[in-house]
């Protein structure tokens, strides 16, 4: 069951979202042209919270939108947001959730903890990882290691700057948009992206 903690969050979401929009947090960065990773995204693979590896090999042919949650933040909100996305757009695109403790202890719980709270409060079935950090480190999570990282993305050195980050991949594997914590997942900056403009 949410907290009270959550409960307030979840009031306090929309003026949350209004507040950071004009903040960094709101930031859009779009790769200048079609560039092809130096290194493939579907080389990559990560671990899923129960364990079992997800290669990203079985991605293909889809939009893939990586986002690093928290479970007790001000933008937990955007599970329900994500579902809604992944739920809408489930021929063409596949949301991947990646738990992270990386800003604010807003992430303490162990993986199975999250899962929970995920489901019981937003109905998430998108894939969740294990937990991991997502933040530039030596601890980094393969995955963002790729993500932040221009020699092996093509051109983005942008790591989370919070929790709620998101990276967009296009359908043949290409690094083409970060979207900053407070950019809605169903806002019109990402909905376009899938809709082809």
């Amino acid at each position: 069951m949410a907290s009270f903690r959550q409960k307030f969050l979840k009031q306090l979401y929309p003026l949350i979202m209004r507040l950071s929009k004009s903040s960094n947090r709101g930031k859009v960065l779009e790769t200048p042209k079609p560039v092809a990773a130096p290194v493939p995204f579907y080389q990559l693979d990560s671990q899923l919270n129960t364990g079992s590896t997800f290669s990203f090999e079985d991605l293909k042919g889809k939009k893939v939108l990586l986002v690093n949650t928290a479970s007790n933040c001000g933008y937990t909100n955007q599970y329900q947001e994500l579902q809604q996305l992944s739920e809408q757009y489930a021929d063409q695109l596949v949301v991947l959730g990646f738990p992270a403790n990386d800003f604010a202890e807003q992430e303490k719980d162990d993986d199975k903890t999250i899962e929970q709270f995920c489901q019981v409060n937003f109905g998430v079935s998108f894939p969740l990882m294990k937990k991991s950090v997502v933040v530039k480190q030596p601890q980094q999570n393969p995955v963002y290691q790729w993500l932040s990282d221009a020699r092996r993305n093509g051109w983005n050195e942008q790591a989370p700057d919070w929790n709620f980050s998101k990276y967009l991949i296009s359908e043949d594997g290409r690094l083409t948009h970060y979207f900053g914590p407070a950019v809605s997942p169903l806002s019109d900056a990402v909905t376009s992206q899938l809709k082809g403009k």
